[in-house]
């Protein structure tokens, strides 16, 4: 199994470890595969995602599709929550999503997802003191290489401790 832990750490100070931790996500996730979204940056409580200007990306009209742009909005808040949580204590499930386009992309598209200890513990960490599950709002933002906000997405995620999954994985 593919240790994500370990090399988003070492992602964070290593071009190779980057580069390693794009080509082991493109292939644990195949669905974004095509899209060829790659983590230009990683931090302890931030990601930042490029979609490339490419002919896979385009709506009808060449510029960047609404459901690239949501895709990686959810992949750069599920990456920023899963290197946040203990992967092996908490279980995320994107529950819905709620997109805002302001801007058409025309250009490579940068998705940055930031959030704060302060926030982690006081929507997840101290209401699953007493809640079976929470489910939280997590606003991404994307913005064209010239700097244009393209879109404000909500993605709402279902966190669980494990220790509460009734399903069999």
């Amino acid at each position: 199994m593919f240790d994500t832990t370990q090399l988003i750490e070492r992602a964070k100070t290593s071009k190779k470890h980057l580069a390693l931790l794009n080509f082991g996500l493109a292939r644990m996730i195949p669905f974004n595969k095509p899209h060829g979204f790659r983590i230009i940056e990683i931090g302890d409580d931030f990601v930042k995602v490029k979609i490339p200007y490419k002919r896979i990306n385009f709506n009808h009209i060449n510029g960047i599709h609404a459901c690239a742009l949501a895709t990686a909005s959810e992949y750069s808040t599920g990456l920023v929550l899963l290197n946040k949580l203990n992967v092996k204590e908490y279980r995320i499930i994107m529950q819905k999503m709620e997109m805002n386009y302001h801007y058409q992309g025309k250009m490579d598209v940068i998705v940055t997802y930031e959030l704060t200890d302060q926030w982690l513990n006081e929507h997840i960490i101290n209401p699953l003191k007493t809640e079976e599950s929470v489910v939280v709002n997590c606003e991404v933002k994307s913005h064209d290489s010239e700097g244009n906000q393209l879109t404000t997405g909500n993605i709402f995620w279902q966190v669980k401790p494990w220790t509460k999954v009734k399903t069999k994985t």
